[in-house]
């Protein structure tokens, strides 16, 4: 009878060493993919990692969040991240540019309108003669930016500048206005400061506002938005890698777009459709 027990304990005992060698092998298969954001709203990537949790992908992700747009562009070329996902294509094709970065789109994901804000006035209108606003700094966001005020009617630009000009480039500015060029990341604290602010969607969320309840002017949506579609970017030798493809999948579903939704209060587009 001892022999039995004894038989059934050590048979017992090799079951649960297989049972856990076999949960660390299979943890050992789950990669893990570290994703570089912009601002503290993450509930769409938060939805992601657990539906990916829930359907027993061999995939996870880790966000890593900066505060600067630049960032996530230099941590994904030195390897610190494996994808981004918090810029516009144009703005990341720049930075590219410039340093000789190979950033490259694998998935679009949600066209997020900047907004023209304002604690002293309720209109475009109410802008005065020489009042003062606050701009991004890097050059896409400032081309951005005067794009907009001149599609509020505030400036105009050269228009053989096409979607990259600058200050330098207003033509017309009739009320006299004076720019003040900011990181992208102040542009929302400086509205005490100035007459407007021209803020990014993200930055605006992070701030407590809402673009499509508190901007006295936001960016029309149109064919010629497509350069400011947010991005899921890789390496360019990567862009490739089904682990990175599970990941799209799980982001660009309807109900991600419906969280979309309720935490922007519809001001982010989603645009993978």
């Amino acid at each position: 009878m001892r022999r039995i027990v004894k038989s059934l304990f050590t048979m017992g005992a090799a079951v649960l060493f297989l049972a856990a060698c076999g949960q660390e092998a299979a943890q050992e298969d789950i990669r893990t993919v570290k994703i570089g954001v912009v601002g503290e709203r993450n509930e769409v990537w938060e939805h992601v990692q657990q539906q990916l949790e829930e359907n027993n992908e061999p995939v996870r992700i880790e966000l890593v969040k900066f505060t600067e747009y630049v960032k996530p562009i230099q941590a994904l070329e030195e390897g610190e991240i494996d994808l981004h996902a918090a810029l516009t294509e144009i703005y990341m094709e720049q930075v590219n540019e410039d340093a000789g970065y190979s950033n490259t789109t694998i998935a679009y994901t949600t066209l997020n309108p900047m907004g023209l804000f304002s604690e002293k006035h309720t209109s475009v209108d109410e802008i005065p003669d020489g009042g003062e606003i606050a701009i991004p700094d890097d050059v896409s966001n400032e081309s951005r930016a005067l794009l907009l005020l001149q599609a509020a009617g505030l400036i105009e630009l050269d228009a053989e500048k096409g979607l990259l000009p600058t200050v330098n480039d207003i033509t017309s500015n009739p009320k006299n206005l004076k720019f003040t060029v900011l990181a992208a990341n102040q542009t929302a604290r400086a509205m005490t400061d100035v007459d407007a602010s021209v803020v990014n969607n993200d930055m605006a969320a992070d701030a407590g506002l809402v673009p499509t309840e508190d901007a006295i002017f936001l960016e029309p949506v149109a064919e010629s938005s497509k350069p400011y579609y947010n991005v899921i970017a890789s390496r360019e030798d990567e862009t490739e890698d089904p682990d990175f493809q599970i990941i799209v999948d799980y982001y660009q579903t309807p109900e991600v777009e419906k969280i979309i939704d309720e935490v922007t209060n519809k001001s982010s587009i989603p645009v993978w459709e």
